[in-house]
């Protein structure tokens, strides 16, 4: 076989396997590269920029690569020299150094820079709404402290209206995650993590818990429905009607049982029944619990803060403030 037939079949295959990998997607859109909010907006020009810079290595070694198999095969009348001694080539050398260099130093910039800003609302003029999330076996609850409503296994939320979540686990970790509005960020037992959402327009998204929990962890999925604001007060009012249930501590020890459920609706839920689910695994310890509550719940709150403010607090355990740990990154 010529070399240049098998560079011909080599490309055909090449090209053939990035058409298979981009044209699988016709039909529907890669949701985490399809943003309906400004933090979505955010990681998806960090993963642009990123792709971007890694390509300016990837390509070249790849192209050179490919250069070197076909200038070296081995055939018969292949005529390029064979030269075993090698020399140091102090050029060469500050070249595939600095190069590298540079670009992880310019990724690093925008890594902190968009890491650091995504720990803030994404809308400072807008005050945001906080939702607690709680991972259970195998279901998402969801509890609104300033409406005193909660949910299971489906959110609505103000459209252009920044939210901030709060989460935890009773349960194994899991990994909270919508992908068409920000990247993961974990629920884990005894911690209260931190991120912030907003869609830009009302619309239907889809949620799920991206980490393995057990055999129903595929059912952790949820709709977030996003409406706009006099749209949402009127669901916050139909859902506080006496045609819903008012979640019980029985009602959530039932709830907390490992299997699935369906959707659900409570007009009311106990109040502090999330800072109890963190300090339930704290063992003690400050879980950020006592940082950016809402107005409403700081009364309702001041006997669990209190006996956490008199624990000493793990240095690191604000989850929330730590860039490596905001999977919104």
């Amino acid at each position: 076989m010529s070399g240049r037939k098998a560079l011909r079949q080599i490309s055909f295959w090449v090209l053939a396997v990035l058409a298979s990998v981009l044209l699988s997607g016709c039909g529907s859109e890669y949701v985490v590269l399809n943003p309906k909010g400004p933090v979505a907006e955010t990681q998806y020009n960090l993963i642009v920029i990123s792709t971007i810079l890694c390509a300016i290595i990837i390509i070249p070694v790849f192209v050179i690569t490919a250069f070197i198999v076909y200038r070296y095969r081995d055939t018969k009348d292949n005529k390029a020299p064979y030269k075993p001694q090698w020399a140091h080539n102090t050029a060469l050398e500050v070249i595939w150094w600095t190069i590298p260099v540079i670009i992880i130093a310019i990724l690093g910039y925008f890594t902190a820079r968009d890491t650091y800003a995504l720990v803030e609302s994404p809308n400072k003029e807008v005050k945001p709404i906080t939702i607690q999330v709680t991972s259970l076996d195998w279901k998402w609850m969801f509890t609104y402290p300033e409406q005193n409503i909660a949910t299971v296994n489906y959110l609505e939320i103000p459209a252009g209206v920044p939210v901030q979540f709060r989460l935890s686990a009773d349960g194994p970790m899991n990994s909270f995650w919508v992908p068409e509005l920000g990247g993961q960020i974990y629920a884990m037992s005894g911690m209260a993590t931190k991120m912030y959402l907003q869609a830009d327009k009302p619309g239907e998204y889809e949620g799920l818990g991206a980490n393995f929990t057990g055999k129903d962890f595929a059912h952790m999925q949820f709709k977030v429905i996003a409406k706009p604001q006099a749209e949402f007060d009127q669901w916050v009012k139909e859902a506080k009607s006496s045609n819903n249930p008012v979640m019980t501590k029985q009602d959530y020890e039932e709830l907390r049982k490992p299997g699935t459920s369906d959707v659900k609706t409570y007009s009311a839920f106990p109040k502090g029944l999330f800072e109890e689910i963190v300090m339930k695994y704290s063992h003690g310890h400050d879980g950020n619990m006592s940082q950016e509550q809402p107005a409403g719940e700081q009364k309702s709150d001041q006997k669990a803060e209190g006996s956490a403010s008199e624990a000493h607090q793990m240095p690191g355990m604000d989850m929330s403030q730590m860039p490596g740990m905001d999977m919104s990154k």
